[in-house]
């Protein structure tokens, strides 16, 4: 089977570095035309310039900033206004780490915006056309917690649960129209985040972060960190026609670590 994505194009958020640049350069190998949001200029242009064209692709980069929607909001508006995108992954920084007791009312709004509303506006803003042409991919990035809260990332356990449910009624919606709408929950991959996720729970708990990270890995069933380009392969397939079939689900991918079905 070989995934052929030649004369589509996807745009993916947060991707200049870890799990969204993998996404972005393996729907690139499948021959896609990718735009790369993030909000540093160079990085978005060292990562344009890195992605493959071996089948003539025209990428593009638009520097937004997930932390503040209105600014999203205007500039995505005004760049996709006359632009026919195929793919849409919703992808963005995570929220700060942090419990229950720790986290204000304020923080939580924050979270929202950055997780929910960001999401909602873009795939809102790109879900017309897909409609009208009969074909179109929705591909939220999401979390293990949503099954298994995990300790120490409040906010994003919280707010994603909100999108996963969004995102399966919005499947139920769009279904018939040749549009599919999939959640991707991560686990532990070998990226930035998760050093910096495992290093604030270091400075609480007053341990060496190697020592957590070696507690991680024995929790995984896989022995290991997931590879970024392992995350990629999941997302060229649901943004191909192979996966047309396959809507409104959750796929964990994380090497068995979560126990619950």
């Amino acid at each position: 089977m070989t995934i052929d994505l030649k004369g589509l194009n996807a745009v993916v958020g947060g991707s200049t570095r870890g799990l969204g640049f993998a996404i972005a350069n393996q729907l690139a190998a499948c021959g896609a035309n990718v735009v790369i949001m993030a909000r540093n200029p160079e990085k978005l242009s060292q990562a344009k310039a890195s992605l493959p064209q071996n089948g003539g692709q025209q990428h593009d980069s638009l520097e937004v900033d997930f932390y503040d929607f209105s600014h999203f909001q205007e500039v995505t508006q005004d760049y996709f206004r006359d632009r026919r995108i195929d793919i849409l992954v919703n992808n963005t920084n995570g929220p700060s780490a942090g419990t229950v007791m720790e986290k204000k009312v304020e923080d939580f709004q924050e979270a929202f915006d950055l997780l929910f509303k960001s999401y909602h506006h873009l795939t809102h803003l790109l879900l017309g056309n897909m409609v009208k042409q009969g074909f179109g991919r929705v591909i939220n990035v999401s979390s293990s917690s949503v099954k298994e809260p995990i300790p120490n990332l409040v906010l994003s356990n919280s707010i994603r649960m909100a999108v996963i449910s969004w995102a399966k009624s919005l499947s139920r919606e769009v279904g018939a129209k040749g549009v599919t709408v999939n959640n991707i929950l991560t686990g532990s991959f070998d990226t930035e985040r998760i050093q910096e996720v495992l290093g604030s729970q270091a400075e609480k708990q007053e341990v060496p972060m190697e020592d957590l990270m070696r507690e991680k890995i024995k929790k995984i069933p896989a022995a290991r960190l997931g590879k970024p380009e392992e995350y990629g392969y999941l997302a060229a397939f649901l943004a191909s026609p192979y996966a047309a079939y396959i809507n409104g689900v959750s796929i964990p991918i994380d090497g068995g670590y979560l126990n619950s079905l």
